[in-house]
């Protein structure tokens, strides 16, 4: 009988992190579907100007408020039809698509690097310092995420870069708490405290041995923060406090056709449709995320 190999003896080789992660992510197929979704939409984002039949901002004045292609009246020239003053609304959506991931992207990297700076300086350093910073976060999450997005958009005046960036403040706060919690998990492990008593300075322990652990609750969190960061801004786009015609904003195509909606279904009803399954996907992308990072949801 021949002896066991010592691979064979020390039993099967351990998967790879990314191979263990796939398995578990791809067993949610919901958010499998998100991220199929959301790989469409970059994809439409990245090549807007060859997918779009036109540009998003040219007007037709003999195709006022004309129907999709499928309806009475429509035209393939129009398949989703046009707005009020005769633009494309599927060239508009495809240009939003990249307005949109700009904006939730742009956001959601401002609040993350914010966030995590503050997050783990609070964390790590504790103190007085940490819970004045703390009661500030709290206070922020006691107002309305959207009244005060609204507030801070007044205070610095109407405009596509004051919406983000009241959009990354109201954010914030979530990303500040979910590192300071992750910090102090890490920070009383051993391998901190062997890194410490080798000489090891405040920042590399902060950076280059606590933060690189805390890495999967922030990804979770900054992909569901897309979703929220695009549905603020639509919102405020929809109030007139955002983008600003003639942006192919989604939220500002909402606002431009509301007084059209028993007219001309088609002029909001697609816009909306954008955003809904936008959202959905980054949510459902999260989601799994968050399952397959958590070693707690794992089966």
């Amino acid at each position: 009988m021949t002896s066991p190999t010592p691979s064979a003896a020390l039993g099967p080789a351990p998967a790879k992190p990314f191979a263990e992660f796939w398995s578990y992510f791809s067993a949610n197929k919901g958010a499998l579907a998100g991220l199929i979704f959301v790989a469409i939409v970059l994809l439409i984002a990245v090549f807007a100007p060859f997918i779009a039949p036109h540009h998003p901002d040219l007007t037709n004045p003999a195709a006022f408020l004309k129907p999709p292609f499928w309806q009475e009246g429509g035209s393939t020239s129009y398949l989703l039809g046009t707005d009020a003053i005769g633009r494309d609304i599927l060239s508009r959506l495809v240009f939003g698509a990249r307005l949109s991931l700009v904006i939730g992207l742009a956001v959601v990297g401002l609040s993350v690097v914010v966030g995590t700076v503050l997050g783990l300086t609070a964390g790590y350093f504790r103190g007085m310092y940490e819970t004045a910073l703390m009661r500030l976060m709290d206070i922020i999450l006691t107002l309305p995420s959207l009244l005060l997005a609204i507030v801070i958009v007044a205070i610095l005046g109407p405009g596509l870069m004051n919406a983000m960036l009241s959009v990354a403040i109201v954010l914030l706060p979530h990303y500040v708490r979910v590192t300071r919690a992750a910090v102090i998990t890490e920070a009383s492990k051993d391998y901190v405290t062997a890194a410490r008593m080798n000489g090891a300075g405040h920042l590399r322990l902060m950076f280059s041995e606590i933060l690189p652990n805390c890495a999967a609750p922030l990804i979770v969190q900054a992909s569901l923060g897309i979703s929220t960061a695009i549905l603020d801004a639509a919102a405020l786009g929809f109030l007139g406090l955002g983008a600003q015609p003639p942006s192919p904003e989604w939220g500002t195509m909402l606002a431009d056709a509301r007084e059209f909606v028993l007219r001309a279904w088609w002029v909001v009803t697609f816009p909306g449709l954008a955003i809904l399954f936008t959202v959905l996907a980054f949510n459902l992308l999260g989601d799994g995320l968050r399952d397959a990072f958590d070693p707690k949801l794992k089966r």
